[in-house]
């Protein structure tokens, strides 16, 4: 059964998107089957993983509001072992055709447990707001990867989301865990970058994921490719620091398919 995964921060351009695409294809590299829900009507995840927005039949809107199977909508992408759930700019309606919905905020809950057996992991690319359908991501989450910009607004709002987290803990989803927080856009020359990241591990300690994504030029090429970063350029930093945050994931949920003896040097 999959571990869902939101990557949600009401923030906009802090890395989500770049995130639920390299992350998962990183794991797909390693053999782990995963899935990407793209939840944001932007659809940035679907054409950044190489899929043209005008040629898609089915996508998350279909399942959510007309109830169509999920496995009709899910497409496979270039990388073996990754597949999508495709997102639309019809998604922006979504949320005022949901309010009437009996149980509305476990909508896509039920939309992903028809598949969840056949992922290892399901990652969610949850748009810039704290709406209904980002409520549903987080509802239907095991846990959330929060994104941090190292930037001087990063910390602004975190706040607000992880009182949001904590009210669905509260009210939706008693089990939903922060996987992580990670920060995103590093850059080892700027002060304001190093600075940023002592806040952070200072504040959220052994929450915050080891692995800092940098600044890197092919991180942000790949999208217009439709590639992930690790078939763009597999000997970037980029990749590296992705297939470093894929592996760490795995060791903090156990994952690993060493054996204890090997992992000790």
């Amino acid at each position: 059964m999959a571990k869902i995964i939101a990557l949600a921060n009401q923030k906009g351009g802090v890395g989500k998107t770049t995130t639920a695409i390299n992350l998962a294809a990183s794991l797909a590299v390693l053999e782990y089957n995963v899935l990407v829900v793209d939840a944001d009507p932007q659809a940035n995840a679907t054409s950044g993983l190489g899929f043209d927005l005008n040629n898609i039949e089915n996508s998350i809107y279909e399942c959510i509001v007309d109830k169509v199977d999920t496995q009709k909508a899910i497409l496979k992408a270039e990388i073996e072992h990754l597949y999508v759930l495709p997102s639309h700019i019809d998604l922006v309606g979504a949320e005022i055709e949901m309010l009437n919905m009996p149980k509305r905020e476990y909508v896509l809950k039920e939309v992903l447990e028809k598949v969840r057996n056949d992922y290892d992991f399901i990652l969610i690319d949850c748009s810039p707001s704290l709406g209904l359908i980002t409520v549903n991501a987080l509802t239907a989450s095991d846990s959330v990867i929060i994104p941090v910009q190292c930037e001087y607004f990063a910390l602004e709002g975190l706040g607000k989301l992880l009182n949001t987290i904590k009210i669905i803990q509260n009210r939706l989803n008693p089990d939903l865990e922060i996987e992580g927080f990670l920060l995103t856009m590093y850059d080892s020359r700027l002060r304001l970058s190093n600075q940023v990241v002592e806040e952070v591990q200072t504040h959220f300690q052994e929450m915050v994921f080891e692995t800092l994504i940098t600044r890197n030029i092919k991180l942000s090429e790949a999208p217009s490719y439709g590639k992930a970063v690790v078939m763009y350029d597999a000997a970037s930093k980029g990749a590296t620091n992705y297939l470093n945050l894929a592996r760490e994931l795995l060791q903090k949920n156990n994952m690993t398919r060493m054996d204890n003896k090997d992992k000790i040097i």
